[in-house]
């Protein structure tokens, strides 16, 4: 398998992540040591995997609130066998969300290392 095609499937299982709010697949698709990184109206927000765990595991997944789905991989750019990065759009709830996505390959398995994401847009 060419690696961007093991990146297209690690993305699939983010997408499901981000719709289904699942734990055990959240735990696969990011790395143990991954942050999260935004800047919305000059407040920078950095976040601990941890910490963006507790607030998945706490609240109501678009799939349960039954809002629509939409996601697509806009970009996958590889630096090496083991590091890449993808850019990715995807709705939750009501926000068109953009995220670049830092992977790593570890133990044969590619994961997200950091994500820096922005609302691109809210549709009422």
């Amino acid at each position: 398998m060419m690696v961007t095609e093991e990146i297209q499937l690690m993305l699939n299982d983010y997408f499901d992540v981000i719709y289904t709010q699942e734990l055990t697949k959240f735990d696969q698709v990011f790395h143990p040591g991954s942050v999260l990184y935004t800047s919305q109206d000059n407040n920078v927000v950095v976040r601990p995997i941890a910490e963006y765990r507790e607030i998945v595991k706490g609240r109501k997944s678009p799939q349960e609130l039954g809002s629509p789905r939409k996601d697509e991989v806009l970009m996958i750019d590889v630096l090496s066998d083991e590091i890449a990065f993808a850019k990715v759009r995807l709705r939750l709830n009501e926000n068109v969300m953009v995220d670049y996505l830092n992977l790593l390959k570890v133990d044969g398995k590619w994961t997200i290392a950091a994500k820096f994401y922005h609302r691109a847009e809210t549709i009422k």
